[in-house]
């Protein structure tokens, strides 16, 4: 009876505050927040490596909507296809922050995206910075590793954000730091939510260190093998303690989560490796 104390009740309030009839989400709180770290972060790293100013202006918008609109896509393709692609109004609702509120009409309510997967994020991003160094003619590899420093702590306040929304819950488990999800079913559960958002916020760290401490250079894709290694590593265990999301991955034998996990964890370790080629090559030429 001890143990059942300290469970954790969790319940908040969806939305943040109010100004008028406007309501603030917590969830897109965190986004927000999440984003305008990396956007300071990132933009202290061009400063000190001498990237001019106006070559870093487009870069926000380049990540803004690369993360976003991949990882709208990346929910809708990979977990919820039969919802969002058999239909014309799930293809709408797919692409535009609305939801349709009866089967028969075209009346629709606004609810702001629900439903973002990290891996289509991850990969929206990618997409958008290859656009990016196009227009810019900056390195890629250069903001490749920059925009991997800052990842982590964008990471960390969208999977908060999820914990504010009692979404992406755990599996039920009878550990005393148990948080019980009222808006779910109220049972005792992992808060995996808040396992990712330590890790990632964790890595942010790991990397700020290596950055200022080490004084690893950024252009040889280190930062960005070990982004991916890091976190889609970690995301791969942590599904062990997840609720699925969907019906269908009950009969997988791991799930969508760490199935898409498996190519960016391979892609990481391998620019880890070429980067130490590469940081050998130069040394031998210096």
């Amino acid at each position: 009876m001890k143990e059942l104390l300290l469970y954790i009740t969790w319940n908040p309030s969806l939305d943040a505050f109010h100004i008028g009839s406007l309501s603030f989400r917590w969830y897109s709180l965190c986004w927000l927040i999440g984003l305008a770290l990396a956007y300071i972060v990132v933009k202290k790293l061009y400063k000190h490596q001498n990237i001019p100013d106006e070559k870093f202006d487009p870069l926000f918008i380049y990540c803004f909507l690369g993360i976003l609109i991949g990882a709208r896509l990346g929910h809708c393709i990979f977990y919820q296809p039969q919802d969002y692609l058999t239909s014309v109004k799930g293809v709408i609702e797919m692409l535009l922050p609305i939801h349709f509120t009866s089967p028969e009409g075209w009346d629709w309510k606004l609810t702001g995206y629900e439903g973002l997967a990290s891996h289509g994020g991850t990969l929206g991003l990618m997409i958008a910075l290859i656009l990016y160094v196009k227009r810019t003619k900056v390195s890629l590899w250069q903001v490749l590793d920059n925009i991997a420093i800052a990842t982590g702590v964008t990471a960390c306040f969208i999977r908060l954000g999820n914990l504010m929304n009692s979404e992406i819950i755990g599996n039920v488990t009878s550990v005393p730091w148990a948080f019980e999800f009222i808006a779910r079913d109220g049972l005792p559960r992992h808060p995996a939510q808040l396992y990712e958002a330590i890790a990632y916020g964790t890595l942010f760290l790991i990397m700020l260190w290596i950055y200022t401490k080490k004084n690893k250079p950024v252009g040889t894709g280190y930062y960005f093998g070990l982004c991916l290694t890091y976190i889609f590593t970690f995301r791969f265990f942590v599904e062990f303690l997840k609720k699925n999301q969907v019906d269908f991955e009950n009969s997988m034998p791991i799930d969508m989560g760490q199935l898409l996990s498996i190519p960016f964890i391979i892609i990481g370790i391998h620019y880890i490796i070429k980067s130490k080629k590469k940081q050998g090559i130069t040394k031998q030429l210096k």
